[in-house]
């Protein structure tokens, strides 16, 4: 059974890891976010349809001398009907597809209701400031607004989101990525990527999107944030998502009083001779930011002593702290 693949991987870097009472890994497979949150929780619950897989999870469990992981048998959110978390991870089948063959990847939901679902009930089952990360897939309807559904599925569920996109694909990319292991049977291969696309068709999508929707249960107005990322360039993004959802309490007002400092490695690109820039995040999603020269040497002289109107701060330079406060990048001092 695999274990550390690219995308356990990518559900690794982007779960926040605070200190927490329980925790929840749903779809946990060999068990691999389940050891991982019970570094940091007092008590994880481990959820899979397969009992091999559960199997996998008790025995990966014991071989790393850990006793704090409880395993049951159900579908999705089903066993801990009427329980919440303070973390909930969860990995579990979210292509969109047409059939049923592995386990691992058809969820036997249409389209991207598995994903759908999947958000409803993780932000259902998420205790008071708790944290949610969730990889998932959705259909693109109007290419123009690629991120409408589940931008439309979070803003129903009383959390901050934060939606990073990895990869969005017509139906036959698509298709093709998910049916690689047939290329050599040409015929088999052709049947394939037929029956995926006329599906997504059917299905009134121009493409698949696929990527992590984070979540942060709090009270008040919620709001949304919605990023690309490059899976092969993640670091761990754990400190980064807690203080970006920390700083939306506090950089929807004005922020030219604000005390502000730098909170994590920032480069800093430029081409010479040209009045164009770029912030760089240095570790976490190392999220790439167009900008201009000034705003980054007004960036550069932040040090949470002096407000960016001391800074003398303009228009360019409050947009760029702005963007990069949404990023985790900086933090906000009292």
């Amino acid at each position: 059974m695999a274990t550390y693949t690219p995308t356990a991987r990518t559900c690794d870097l982007l779960t926040p890891r605070p200190r927490v009472a329980r925790a929840l890994d749903v779809g946990t497979g060999s068990g691999i976010h389940a050891l991982l949150a019970a570094r940091h929780a007092k008590h994880v619950v481990a959820i899979d349809v397969n009992d091999r897989a559960l199997a996998y999870t008790a025995l990966n469990a014991g071989l790393n001398a850990i006793d704090n992981v409880e395993c049951r048998n159900g579908s999705f959110f089903d066993p801990v009907e009427g329980e919440t978390f303070g973390l909930i991870v969860c990995n579990a089948p979210f292509v969109v597809s047409p059939e049923q063959r592995w386990a691992y990847r058809d969820s036997g939901f249409r389209g991207d209701d598995v994903t759908a679902h999947v958000v409803h009930e993780a932000a259902s089952h998420l205790s008071k400031g708790g944290y949610a990360t969730l990889l998932g897939s959705w259909l693109i309807v109007n290419e123009d607004t690629p991120e409408e559904r589940p931008a439309d599925w979070v803003k129903k569920t009383g959390c901050d989101a934060w939606i990073l996109t990895s990869i969005e694909s017509d139906p036959l990319e698509h298709a093709a990525s998910w049916n690689g292991s047939f290329f050599a049977d040409s015929g088999t291969y052709a049947e394939a990527l037929e029956t995926w696309t006329k599906y997504i068709g059917e299905l009134g999508a121009r493409g698949v999107g696929e990527g992590a929707i984070l979540l942060h249960k709090r009270a008040g107005r919620n709001s949304l944030r919605i990023d690309e990322i490059d899976e092969d360039s993640l670091e761990d993004a754990d400190a980064q998502i807690r203080r970006a959802f920390a700083n939306r309490r506090v950089a929807s007002n004005g922020l030219l009083d604000a005390k502000i400092a730098r909170a994590m490695p920032l480069r800093v690109e430029r081409e010479l001779g040209r009045k164009k820039a770029e912030i760089v995040l240095g570790d976490g999603t190392c999220s790439i930011l167009p900008t201009t020269p000034e705003a980054i040497e007004l960036v550069e002289r932040l040090d949470g002593k002096k407000t960016l109107r001391k800074l003398g701060a303009d228009k360019r330079a409050v947009k760029l702290c702005r963007e990069l406060l949404g990023l985790g990048a900086l933090k906000i001092l009292d």
